[in-house]
């Protein structure tokens, strides 16, 4: 069946000076008749030419607000004022007689709904079961709360008679941006007030998408502090210090993962892993594989037997068979001289001993990554600290950095020096590692794009 085509036309509105009364004859247009469904929207949105007989000006689209008139008669007493073409933006004015025929017309290039509070509260809509609003008769806004729900991010300005001031402001509060009354209501007026509405909406938009994404920033700088480990070295006579940068933008938890625990017997146990990749899935999973780690040698476990362990849980909780992760794992004797090392495919710790410079760890005998060969084996290497000593354990992000604008990587070698050099200047513990990881990165030019986490212990 035939549908009527909404009413639209370009009205230019005054921007500042009095807005002037349009020639008799000339303030509307009569509403197009029916035509069939096969209209085009683009035929209904064009702007209708005027009657004055001088051409439009010519704005572009972006200069162009278009206005939802949403009233119960829009050929009865009320009407949307216009001037003579002028200078200043004009304003596309669409009109729809009620709730359904405005959810149709509210399209994305609505700017700004104005809304008549004398219409009608909604009822059910045809075809949803629903029954009508029961607080019709008790919510005075209840229209006005329905077109929020229709445009939550739309501008709405609320029409009513100067004389229902109360309601209008009440409008106000519960989410319309501003409020017009019938009989004050001029091109100006009108104008100026569509185009306060529309800032203020995008103004609105914008503050509240800036503080749900400070307020999930929070959420998740508690989540990823929440999750680094507190070492549990109670009666150890051993120093700690440790230092993580993450290697993603804004995060505070990367896929490196460390830990240092001191079971019953009086050994000092001491871990530090990565998991290939940057991202927060990696992240998860080795917090997994450290609360792993921390409740299997809490239950007596060390060695091969943990590590074949570790990689049993990561086989199960990794999302690809690519993923593998490195780790690197120390037990100190009771007294603090000696040491077992297994390295499941990462870098040899440093140890600096009394009269000793920095050197690293034997690495020959350190087994694959864990996640790569299925029943593999990591051998234990006894260690001999000395009295006084320091450990140093790292992840690869560490000697990864580059050296000046080539190419060239920081490496081992490179790290050995920089600690002997700070060392050399009297730093240790906690200034050692800041010291160390700010040289490191003044090499890089930058912040490091890999994930570094660095563990101390001193005797």
């Amino acid at each position: 069946m035939p549908v009527p085509v909404p009413r639209q036309r370009a009205i230019p509105a005054v921007e500042g000076g009095q807005a002037h009364a349009a020639p008799t004859g000339a303030t509307t247009q009569a509403a197009e008749p029916p035509r069939p469904q096969t209209t085009t929207r683009a035929t209904a949105e064009a702007p209708a030419a005027t009657t004055t007989g001088t051409a439009p000006a010519r704005t572009t689209t972006e200069s162009v607000l278009t206005l939802l008139v949403i009233e119960d008669d829009p050929a009865g007493p009320f009407s949307i004022p216009e001037l003579p073409d002028a200078a200043g933006r004009p304003l596309r004015v669409r009109t729809a007689r009620n709730l359904t025929e405005a959810e149709r017309l509210l399209t994305h290039d609505v700017h700004c709904v104005l809304l008549d509070l004398a219409l009608p509260t909604p009822g059910a809509r045809p075809g949803t079961g629903a029954g009508p609003d029961t607080d019709a008769d008790t919510d005075e806004l209840a229209t006005l709360r329905h077109v929020l729900r229709l445009a939550p991010r739309h501008a709405v300005l609320a029409l009513t008679t100067s004389g229902d001031a109360e309601r209008a402001a009440e409008a106000v509060r519960v989410g319309a941006q501003d409020y017009l009354f019938r009989d004050e209501l001029d091109a100006r007026l009108l104008g100026r007030a569509v185009r306060y509405a529309v800032e203020r909406k995008r103004a609105d938009i914008a503050q509240r998408k800036l503080t749900e994404s400070r307020i999930r920033a929070q959420e998740n700088a508690r989540l990823e502090r929440g999750l680094l480990p507190t070492p549990l070295l109670d009666g150890a006579p051993l120093r700690f210090a440790a230092r993580y940068r993450p290697g993603r933008s804004r995060a505070l938890l990367g896929g490196d993962f460390y830990d240092t625990v001191r079971t019953p017997d009086g050994t000092v146990h001491a871990m530090i892993g990565d998991v290939c990749g940057h991202g927060p899935d990696e992240a998860a999973l080795g917090v997994e594989l450290r609360i792993a780690w921390r409740a299997l040698t809490f239950a007596g476990l060390c060695g091969d037997a943990l590590l074949s362990t570790l990689q049993q849980v990561l086989e199960h909780e990794r999302e690809s068979e690519e993923i593998f992760a490195t780790l690197c794992m120390v037990d100190i004797s009771p007294d603090g001289r000696r040491a077992g090392l297994c390295l499941a495919g990462h870098p040899a710790p440093l140890l600096t001993s009394a009269g000793r410079p920095a050197t690293l760890l034997p690495y020959e005998n350190g087994g694959p990554a864990l996640g790569l060969l299925p029943n593999a084996r990591w051998p234990r290497t006894q260690v001999e600290l000395g009295a006084s000593w320091s450990l140093m354990l790292y992840t690869d992000g560490l000697i990864e950095g580059r050296i000046g604008e080539g190419n060239q990587r920081l490496g081992q070698e490179g790290m050995v020096e920089l600690i002997r050099r700070r060392q050399a200047d009297g730093l240790d513990g906690e200034e050692l590692l800041e010291a160390a990881m700010n040289e490191v990165r003044d090499l890089n030019g930058g912040d490091l794009t890999d994930d570094v986490a660095v563990l101390l212990l001193d005797r």
